[in-house]
């Protein structure tokens, strides 16, 4: 089956949002390390996380990755106001 991979990392990106700790603003976040690792390194590539090859459990997100991904995730999990 072929699917649109800008549109997984989008979807990974927004879902790592759920998962990240240890926030500092203007650096970044950690975030559980738990989603496929072709769609991490390619998060990688695109400079949202930063080398996701630990033996961690977690793994950081940069400033821009966390912004984008708050981004994503208020814009595709948001529940509408009734």
């Amino acid at each position: 089956m072929k699917y649109d991979l800008d549109k997984v990392d989008e979807m990974t990106l927004a879902l790592l949002y759920l998962v990240t700790t240890d926030r500092e603003d203007g650096l970044g976040a950690r975030a559980w390390k738990g989603f496929h690792s072709d769609t991490i390194n390619r998060l990688q590539e695109k400079g949202w996380l930063d080398d996701p090859k630990t033996k961690a459990m977690s793994l950081y997100v940069t400033e821009e990755g966390f912004k984008k991904s708050e981004q994503l995730f208020l814009k595709n999990f948001r529940q509408k106001e009734k």
